[in-house]
C-alpha cells in the first residue's frame, strides 16, 4: 500500500496523476504530504527543545566531541549541523529566527579553552 501511495504522490507531483485517483484520494486526509518531511521537522523541533532544557539545567554548549553522556552528544551533534547549514545558507530562516529567541548566542557556542572567570 506504501508503495502504492508513493507512486500516486509521485504522478500528483509530476501532473499525471488519473483524475479517478485524484478524486478518491481527495477523501483521504494528508494522502499528498510528505510523511518524511513531517517527521524530520518534528524530530527539528524536538531537538530544540531538548538543547533548550540542557541549557536550562546550567549546562554550557553541548560537545559532539568528548562528551559527557549520549545526550550531550546527540545534542551537540544537531547544534553542530545546524550551525553548518548557517554558515551555508542552508538553514531556513524561520528555524533560524526560533533558535535566536529560544538558544541565545547558538551560533556562537563554547569558547576554545578555558571557561572564563566571573
Amino acid at each position: 500500500m506504501a508503495r502504492w501511495l508513493t507512486g500516486r504522490r509521485r504522478e500528483a507531483t509530476e501532473g499525471a496523476l488519473l483524475p479517478a485517483y485524484r478524486d478518491g484520494l481527495a477523501h483521504v486526509p494528508g494522502w499528498d504530504g510528505d510523511p518524511r518531511a513531517a517527521a524530520d521537522e518534528a524530530r527539528w523541533h524536538d531537538r530544540r527543545a531538548q538543547l533548550v532544557a540542557f541549557r536550562a539545567e546550567g549546562n554550557d554548549w553541548p560537545r559532539h566531541h568528548h562528551y559527557a553522556s549520549d545526550r550531550e552528544h546527540t545534542l551537540g551533534v544537531w547544534i553542530h549541523a545546524q550551525r553548518q547549514k548557517h554558515r551555508r545558507g542552508e538553514l531556513d530562516p524561520a528555524m533560524i529566527k526560533l533558535l535566536n529567541d529560544t538558544v541565545p548566542g547558538w551560533q556562537t557556542g563554547r569558547t576554545r579553552g578555558r571557561p572564563s572567570r566571573q
